[in-house]
């Protein structure tokens, strides 16, 4: 099916399919290697784990309450197919994370430690990386975890505030609330919450800058062949982009060639050099790194222009 035609219901159904395999990551992360090693992340999940560990809150409770205040702003902001799908997102984190903690409370009361007892940090590295990567999956479908995830998605639609930075602010917040909280043991262990957490949150945030900058990148074909015509046809079909035709000339051969211009994903490139080999194998192409692309089928043009970088 071609990228840029594909049926808006096959693509919301798809989009859901996504966020769900996202959300039972991001639980099965969050339940196996965050909660019972005491790891304090950032958003609305750090701040129930924060609740669970001082006041013995259930996670899921304090998780659902929480995102029912945002949901407000997502709507106002981010219009109506953002929050369904932050909802669907919310009420299935919410159940898997309910199902994890369930799974991983042993028959007294513990919380399992599945990589033993002393391999906290190591725990705090798989946990993170895969949670980052789950709650970066579920914006590139134009959807969210809830939580702070929705004042990140604002922030980035008409800022262009980095969606990883944002959430590194609020985090540092919710962490270091964890200094003033009842419960949560002596001073020295409350700065060692403090520190992991810290950890937790720059290992989660580069992950979510990462996988974010990585479904993003866009690159520029510049397509030299005789038979432009041919390979404008099977691109377009195949890919549903659109292209622009360069009226060319060569400086050795004196004749004319049309010269194909089009931009797409990175992660397209190698369909449409299959393409381009398929409909004129002689042809030859220029493919280069754009910095950012805007517009129908890229990201969308952002309502108010990033301040600028001092």
């Amino acid at each position: 099916m071609a990228f840029g035609k594909m049926n808006p219901w096959v693509k919301d159904a798809l989009d859901i399919l996504i966020i769900t395999i996202s959300c039972l990551a991001y639980a099965a992360a969050w339940s196996v290697f965050i909660l019972p090693y005491g790891i304090v992340t950032g958003g609305v999940t750090g701040l129930s784990n924060i609740l669970f560990y001082s006041l013995k809150i259930n996670v899921a409770v304090s998780y659902l309450a929480v995102n029912a205040l945002l949901y407000l702003a997502a709507l106002k902001f981010l219009g109506l197919r953002f929050l369904a799908k932050t909802m669907y997102a919310t009420a299935a984190l919410t159940f898997f994370l309910w199902i994890g903690q369930a799974l991983m409370t042993g028959p007294s009361g513990e919380l399992v430690h599945i990589l033993g007892k002393q391999e906290r940090f190591m725990a705090l590295l798989i946990g993170c990386s895969v949670c980052g990567a789950a709650i970066a999956t579920m914006f590139n479908t134009s959807g969210s975890s809830g939580g702070t995830d929705i004042l990140a998605a604002i922030a980035n639609k008409y800022f262009g505030v980095s969606v990883g930075s944002f959430l590194m602010v609020i985090d540092f917040l919710i962490v270091g609330s964890s200094l003033f909280m009842p419960g949560m043991g002596a001073r020295a262990e409350r700065i060692e919450f403090v520190a992991f957490g810290l950890c937790a949150m720059a290992v989660e945030c580069a992950v979510i800058n990462h996988v974010m900058n990585l479904s993003r990148r866009s690159v520029q074909f510049m397509i030299f062949s005789r038979k432009h015509e041919r390979v404008a046809k099977e691109i377009a079909r195949v890919t549903g982009h659109t292209m622009t035709l360069l009226d060319g000339h060569g400086h050795y051969t004196g004749q004319d060639i049309k010269v194909i211009c089009m931009l797409a994903r990175m992660r397209e490139s190698a369909i449409i050099f299959a393409v381009i080999r398929r409909a004129d194998p002689e042809a030859f192409v220029s493919q280069s790194r754009v910095i950012g692309v805007y517009g129908d089928g890229f990201d969308a043009l952002l309502r108010k222009r990033p301040a600028e970088p001092r």
